[in-house]
This record gives C-alpha cells, sequence and structure tokens, in this order.
C-alpha cells in the first residue's frame, strides 16, 4: 500500500529517520566517550587506530594482511604500516601461513590479547553501570534495537562466550 510520495506504509517518515539518527548519534557520542576513558589508561600503549586493528584481529582471528586491510576499510600500505608498529609494541605477530608458505598471517600476542581484554573491561563496566541506570523494560527494546542496528551495519555478532570482547 503506497503512502505518502511514493512510500509504504511500513516506511518511516523523514522526520522518524531523522529523529533515530539524532538519538543514534548521540549514543555514539556517549560510546565515544566510553572508549576514549577505556583507553586513555592505556593510551602509551596503543592508538585508538591500533585498539581497532587489535579488537578486529581479537574478533576474526588470523588474517592475511588483505583481509585485516578489508576488515579496517584502509589500503594494504595502511594496514602494513599500523602491523609495523604494533609488531614493535609486541602486540602482534607476522608469520607465515601454514597453508600457503607465500602468504603472510598477522595476529594477536599473548600481550595484545591481554591489552584488548583490559580495555574492554573497563568499557563493560562503564556501560553495565549506564544499562542499570536504564528502566528494566526498556532494556530489552535498547538490545532489540541495537541487534537490528549491528545487522544492518553487517557487523558480526558477538558471541555470547566473546561478549566481553570487542570495540
Amino acid at each position: 500500500m503506497a503512502g505518502v510520495r511514493g512510500r509504504t506504509t511500513a516506511e518511516p517518515s523523514d522526520e522518524a529517520v531523522d529523529e533515530l539518527v539524532a538519538a543514534v548519534l548521540t549514543a555514539s557520542r556517549v560510546l565515544v566517550g566510553i572508549s576514549a576513558r577505556s583507553l586513555a589508561k592505556v593510551e602509551d600503549s596503543v592508538t585508538l587506530t591500533q585498539f581497532r586493528t587489535l579488537v578486529v584481529l581479537e574478533g576474526h582471528g588470523s588474517s592475511r594482511l588483505n583481509q585485516l586491510a578489508e576488515r579496517l576499510d584502509v589500503t594494504p600500505s595502511t594496514a602494513l604500516r599500523m602491523v609495523d608498529r604494533l609488531i614493535t609494541a609486541g602486540l602482534v605477530d607476522r608469520r607465515e601461513n601454514a597453508q600457503d608458505r607465500r602468504e603472510v598471517v598477522i595476529d594477536l600476542t599473548t600481550a595484545g590479547r591481554s591489552l584488548v581484554r583490559k580495555v574492554t573491561r573497563s568499557r563493560r563496566a562503564e556501560i553495565e553501570r549506564i544499562v542499570l541506570a536504564m528502566p528494566p523494560n526498556r532494556r530489552r527494546e535498547l538490545v532489540r534495537a541495537l541487534d537490528a542496528f549491528a545487522t544492518a551495519a553487517d557487523e558480526p555478532a558477538v558471541a555470547e562466550a566473546a561478549s566481553r570482547i570487542g570495540w
């Protein structure tokens, strides 16, 4: 059934979309603040961009350089520079792929994994404090909305066992 300007009645109005975008932007400011504070505790170790690289490796596991660059949405040369800095910091390593010795695989070191978990624990604690301040009847609604948002962004779901780790 067609609605205003050829829309179906199920499509949101421009005003509803604007309201939703504003709400997501506001929430993103909160989350960026939480991220910044958690990273400030380890700022001498990594930058925000470097931490994102560590999180991608934590979430996807060992990766070829081109895979990593694609997941980070950067050029392979940018990813290589990032990896070199993280190798120097002892947070990732580079090794030959056991299945194809011409390929190089990048993975987190124990120190890299530990750093991701430390920062994530800090973020999780702050997010939990905020969630607990929400009215209980709105929490399930938020879960559904955020799941739909992540799906629309093609962000892989975090497994329950790994839910304590993430960007």
